[in-house]
């Protein structure tokens, strides 16, 4: 009897193991018509801003971009190219409502894996896509000046609003049009002022 108590608990903890897996976020690929990728991730953000329960599940969106130097009429010149034209790459824990919500933006065709089954991208994968999957440690909190130190918002000093650990970024307000604005902006960006 205490042999089958012992078994009967082993299996819960296996399944509870499992299902813990399934809850951290991965990084899917969603196939959608060429020319598509920004509009999709629009709606996609835009999607998440309108309903908050999905902004816990679906965390990032991205199209893979590179610099390209382009020649044309003599003069070199510098500009950004889609990496995988009809492609974005969604960071998320995927379950069936997700699955639903990601599927039913306009441009989108599908999720590459098998049939109708998504499948993560591995960290092998994800590696030459400069996607980190560690995490960066950091020495402030909400309430901290902190100065972006790179990006379009270099030089800019902010007090810290908020922290979100899951996308890696920090919320500072800045004055923008006479306004103050939140923006977000990566931890990598950012160094806490003394």
């Amino acid at each position: 009897m205490a042999d089958e108590k012992e078994v009967f608990e082993s299996e819960e903890s296996v399944e509870a193991a499992e299902v813990k897996s399934e809850d951290a976020a991965k990084w899917y690929v969603v196939h959608t018509y060429s020319g598509y990728e920004n509009k999709v991730k629009v709606d996609l953000e835009r999607t998440i801003e309108n309903n908050k329960s999905l902004a816990e599940r679906i965390l990032e969106v991205r199209v893979p971009m590179e610099e390209v130097v382009e020649i044309r009429n003599g003069v070199k010149k510098t500009v950004p190219r889609k990496l995988f034209p009809g492609y974005v790459l969604v960071h998320m824990k995927m379950d069936n409502d997700i699955w639903y919500v990601v599927r039913n933006i306009r441009g989108v065709t599908g999720f590459v894996g098998p049939g109708s089954k998504p499948v993560p991208l591995t960290d092998a994968e994800m590696k030459p896509l400069g996607i980190r999957t560690d995490k960066v440690s950091i020495d402030f909190a909400e309430g901290d000046t902190i100065a972006v130190v790179a990006g379009v918002w270099k030089d800019t000093v902010g007090v810290v609003q908020k922290l979100d650990q899951s996308k890696q970024t920090a919320t500072i307000n800045v004055e923008l049009f006479g306004r103050e604005t939140p923006v977000e902006i990566s931890f990598a960006e950012v160094r806490k002022m003394n």
